[in-house]
């Protein structure tokens, strides 16, 4: 079991798991490669341009010992890399990172006000981007860089926010769960109206009204109808 499973709540399930871009591995790891290439190469020489063996034997200990750092540094990165866990749940964003020495840092879904995605031309051909969450007052930015699929990631952080949303607020729009399994869309029919408020009542009035905004808003509903039924609302107070 990862790390990242044993701090789940009871009743949370993971949605989406993601780590950086294989990418960000390389560059990462930039160094390691470089004393890698450098100790083949150093080799290389040796053998082409050296066959008397004067100085074949010196060389090849130094590219031996920078070929067995380069390997052990990537090593590292890569184990690094791996260890990385970015997950989306049905309550929070959870990012685990470090090997030996964890750190765990979480944002719940009905906290996240903003999402920003950034990704440049490799980027959208690769398959990564740069993900800022923002939380609270706008004021905490939690930063995905490099991470793979990032717009698959924003997308199921979206969906599960909606859907947790929904559940506390205690209304389910007309519409298919969005926590069940794909499926091919039923055919188009008239939605449901929200319930009738009892008349006069101010508060009532005002839930109706947002709940008939969150249908225009998700196409149940067309502007038109939703202003006829606002002044219909308004009329009666």
């Amino acid at each position: 079991m990862r790390y990242a499973d044993t701090l789940l709540a009871d009743g949370e399930v993971i949605t989406r798991r993601a780590r950086q871009h294989w990418l960000a591995l390389l560059i990462e790891a930039r160094w390691a490669l470089a004393a890698f290439l450098v100790a083949i190469v150093a080799l290389a020489l040796v053998v082409l341009f050296d066959p008397e063996g004067v100085l074949r034997d010196a060389t090849s200990w130094v590219a031996l010992g920078a070929l067995g750092v380069g390997i052990v540094l990537f090593f590292v990165h890569a184990w690094r890399w791996w260890a990385q866990d970015y997950l989306v749940t049905n309550r929070r964003i959870l990012k685990v990172e470090g090997v030996f020495n964890k750190r765990s840092a979480d944002s719940s879904l009905e906290k996240i006000n903003d999402a920003v995605l950034d990704q440049n031309i490799v980027g959208r051909l690769l398959g990564y981007g740069d993900l800022d969450i923002l939380t609270a007052a706008d004021t905490a930015i939690d930063r995905y860089r490099m991470l793979a699929d990032a717009p698959g990631f924003k997308r199921e952080m979206l969906n599960q926010k909606h859907a947790l949303d929904t559940e506390l607020g205690g209304y389910h729009p007309p519409s298919p769960p969005l926590r069940a399994e794909p499926t091919l869309p039923p055919a188009a029919a008239p939605a449901a109206a929200p319930p009738r408020e009892p008349a006069g009542d101010p508060d009532a009035v005002a839930r109706t009204l947002s709940q008939l905004a969150d249908l225009r808003d998700r196409g149940a509903i067309t502007a038109e109808e939703y202003e006829a039924k606002k002044r219909e609302l308004l009329g009666r107070l």
